[in-house]
């Protein structure tokens, strides 16, 4: 067996947006690397015969950032985003599949963000901002740049392309809001639109409003308001016309989690197609009947049919299935999923499965030794049935145990834990599993999988009962003999780095902890952070609501700091717009006030999620080390 590096976890390929020819016999995905290693993420365009007669191509040879495949109508054209011509401006390309040809077929300046291919094979519709005027690179030459917030904001907005002439249109359409998603009508009709009032994370995604264009005549309908965080729009038929459907936060509170929202275009009537199922909606993808749901389901995951009678199970599948793709008739899909041991592939299949793998992007972990993952069911302390998993160190089995034990929060809190693959470039059970630990990952409430008021437990209760879930898991690992009680060490990024944090100010049983990306004060996140509203919500105030306290510092961890005694290491991206690095820096001269052992390492250039190959070895290394030294005393 070969040993598990470092270099082996980020130096890989991963594929990504697969993208079936109506047809379904030829697939397109985009191959992508871990990690980047110089100024940009080079991608590649690969195409497969889905029937597997074929190994995978690459079907474009330039080295450039490719990205959304998407098909026309007929099956010979793919057209995606390529900045081979201008690195970070990304145009349209079209390649014909008979001769394996690519043309850019854009050239606007400011770039495009998106595209879709119409019934009508002459015409594109696209996303893109406004060209740069004289006056703005006269501006920028001259370094009269100042940013004036509100003014000359970012917006993407709709836009067509006539193929046969090369000109783009911009129709005067929705006034000065920024369109995030198009998505045409299955018969040719008029295009669904989704906006938001403009680019602003934190404002933006909760001013949704869903439109309809048609893009011969240029005519529009308002539909309303839409949810926060809308997506995944679908048309589908019924009985009483057009249904118009998106996935949406839940209301009120947008840490409720999300929910399928079906309108009736002609009456209006707007319904909640998914209240009450004990499982999360992921994605809603159209066909030319009912549409496709992929439902985070605990650890795994079910695909349904939304039939007027409300979702029909069509199958369910171990771990996750993301980025799905069907042809029009709904009869083929093509996902990504991976097992337990493998990172995801697409396959494809009937959505009633089975399904096939049809590529192989990571050979070279075939041979690495892994440790035993089993899922794990257990009660809260208030009975409340919970989840998540144990990976064992590589070559021990249970009774071998107790094992020293690194506790892993996930993100979100809104995500979960998979009965999948887990091994990334960031804090990971089989990484640390491949150095002897025993690995929990556990899925507490807040988390995604099993429904709203599961979701919804956590809002304004952050640390709380969530807290304890992660706690009673662990208790169960000591009892059971697995877990070694004076071995003990938490981890976590983003949302996982606000638990790991707050562990370390309400016990003193773990000996190490790491945090990744952490929430520290949820008022600072949510005056400064991109997601404001939503971290208010978590948190349960703001500081603008009045002389503190306020409910806010009762969950966060820096006001918990004068407890800590746990060493810990913090780790953050310089560049973090969601969680800012002044969340890393307040809990570091908290910990250098009070004297605790800590180490506190930024990554330049870096966002919330560590992109560069350097700093990704880095962390990885830097996480098992820290452990080693206070786990293991080496």
């Amino acid at each position: 067996m070969t040993g598990l590096t470092a270099e082996l976890v980020v130096d890989g390929r991963q594929p990504r947006t697969p993208a079936l020819a109506p047809n379904g016999r030829l697939l397109c995905y985009v191959l992508a690397p871990v990690s980047r290693t110089g100024d940009h993420l080079d991608t590649e365009l690969w195409l497969v015969d889905t029937d597997g007669a074929a190994a995978s191509r690459r079907a474009t040879a330039d080295v450039a950032t490719e990205s959304r495949p998407r098909w026309s109508a007929d099956s010979g054209i793919l057209y995606f985003l390529s900045d081979r011509a201008d690195r970070g401006t990304a145009q349209v390309h079209r390649l014909t599949v008979d001769d394996g040809t690519a043309t850019a077929v854009t050239t606007w300046r400011a770039g495009i963000v998106d595209h879709v291919p119409l019934a009508d094979p002459d015409l594109v519709a696209l996303l893109a901002e406004d060209e740069p005027t004289e006056q703005d690179t006269r501006r920028a030459q001259d370094r009269d740049d100042a940013i004036v917030v509100g003014e000359r904001e970012p917006r993407a907005r709709v836009r067509l392309l006539d193929l046969r002439t090369g000109q783009v249109t911009t129709p005067d359409v929705f006034g000065d809001r920024h369109v995030v998603e198009l998505r045409q009508r299955p018969d040719g009709g008029p295009l669904a639109v989704l906006s938001q009032a403009s680019s602003d994370n934190d404002y933006g995604p909760r001013t949704g409003e869903l439109h309809l264009l048609d893009p011969t005549t240029g005519a529009t309908v308002d539909l309303g308001a839409v949810g926060a965080d809308a997506h995944s729009l679908a048309w589908w038929p019924d009985d009483d016309g057009w249904h118009l459907g998106y996935v949406a936060l839940t209301p009120p509170l947008l840490q409720a989690g999300t929910a399928v929202f079906d309108l009736a275009v002609d009456s209006g009537v707007l319904r909640n197609r998914t209240s009450g199922l004990p499982m999360c909606p992921t994605e809603l993808h159209q066909t030319d009947t009912a549409p496709l749901v992929v439902f985070a389901d605990g650890l795994n995951t079910t695909l349904a049919r939304l039939d007027p009678a409300g979702p029909t199970t069509l199958s369910q599948h171990p771990g996750r299935l993301d980025d799905l793709t069907t042809t029009p008739t709904g009869e083929r899909i093509a996902v990504l999923t991976g097992t337990r041991y493998q990172h995801a592939n697409v396959h494809v299949g009937p959505p009633t499965g089975p399904l096939r793998r049809i590529t192989d992007t990571r050979p070279e972990l075939d041979g690495i030794a892994l440790g035993i993952q089993q899922p794990l069911a257990y009660r809260a302390a208030d009975d409340l049935d919970l989840d998540g998993l144990l990976v064992l160190p590589v070559g021990k089995s249970a009774p071998d145990g107790p094992f020293p034990l690194v506790t892993i929060a996930h993100g979100g809190p809104y995500d979960r834990y998979a009965d999948d693959f887990q091994l990334f470039w960031h804090p990971s059970a089989q990484w640390l599993a491949a150095a002897g630990y025993a690995v929990f990952l556990p899925n507490p409430r807040g988390g995604q999988g099993h429904g709203h008021q599961f979701a919804l437990s956590v809002a304004g209760r952050v640390g709380q009962e969530e807290w304890t879930d992660i706690l009673t898991g662990i208790d169960l690992l000591v009892a059971e003999g697995i877990a070694d009680p004076d071995r003990l060490g938490i981890a976590g990024g983003s949302h996982g780095g606000f638990l790991a944090a707050w562990a370390v100010g309400q016990t003193d049983r773990f000996r190490a902890a790491l945090v990744g990306a952490g929430v520290v004060d949820w008022g600072m996140l949510a005056a400064t952070g991109e997601n404001g509203q939503f971290e208010a919500a978590l948190g349960g105030s703001t500081g603008w609501d009045g002389i503190g306290p306020h409910p806010h510092d009762a969950v966060s961890p820096i006001s918990f700091a004068r407890h800590v005694r746990t060493p810990v290491l913090i780790l953050h991206g310089a560049e973090d717009t969601n969680v800012p690095l002044g969340q890393a820096v307040y809990f570091h001269r908290a910990l250098r006030r009070f004297g605790v052992e800590h180490e506190f390492v930024v990554y330049p250039r870096e966002g919330h999620a560590i992109q560069e190959r350097n700093h990704q070895v880095d962390f990885l290394r830097r996480t098992r080390a820290w452990f080693d030294r206070w786990l293991r005393g080496s």
